[in-house]
């Protein structure tokens, strides 16, 4: 095995992105797995420097505000559930960000209740994706094609349900991003 089929992320730049009572799992997993996958991660939210605490009572420190992360700046994207997509997504910051991401073509992966986000940045329209059963109405609504599967894979897109996915959904994500193209210097 050469180092890099145990690092298939070097060189990339993620975030994982989290509002208040966000779900502990689905923030802490990715964010450790990435970093595994030889990923350089950061926390973004609302605002930096503060300490947002999960549901569950995980504090985390954001380092960046998502309005103060260019598009260009990041690789893999991915937005945790529970209750803190309800706040994130009415921040223009954040919505600028998912938009130009999925613009650019990079991965933006969502679970739970993080549907909302893309839903909000307008990026879902004929697109296949899932979430929490709660929320499927919301994704139908926002011309989504949901499927009740543990993961959607569509394009740049990855959705899970909920923590239990979260293996399938590092997986999958993973695999996207590694395929996905470096940035290309300007």
């Amino acid at each position: 095995m050469t180092h890099h089929d145990h690092r298939p992320l070097d060189g990339k730049r993620a975030a994982v992105m989290i509002g208040p009572l966000f779900e502990d799992t689905e923030a802490t997993y990715p964010y450790y797995r990435l970093q595994e996958a030889g990923a350089e991660v950061e926390l973004i939210g609302l605002e930096r420097g503060a300490t947002v605490t999960g549901k569950h009572g995980q504090p985390l420190v954001i380092d960046r505000a998502a309005s103060d992360v260019p598009a260009g700046e990041l690789d893999v994207l991915v937005i945790a559930g529970g209750f803190g997509p309800d706040k994130l997504r009415v921040d223009d910051g954040v919505k600028s960000l998912v938009s130009a991401m999925n613009e650019q073509g990079k991965p933006i992966a969502f679970i739970c209740h993080a549907g909302w986000v893309p839903i909000s940045a307008g990026i879902l329209q004929g697109r296949r994706a899932t979430s929490v059963p709660a929320i499927a109405d919301d994704m139908r609504n926002a011309g989504v094609e949901w499927e009740d599967t543990e993961v959607v894979v569509d394009g740049n897109l990855v959705s899970s349900r909920r923590p239990p996915d979260l293996p399938a959904f590092m997986r999958e994500l993973i695999g996207v991003a590694e395929r996905s193209e470096a940035p290309v210097a300007a």
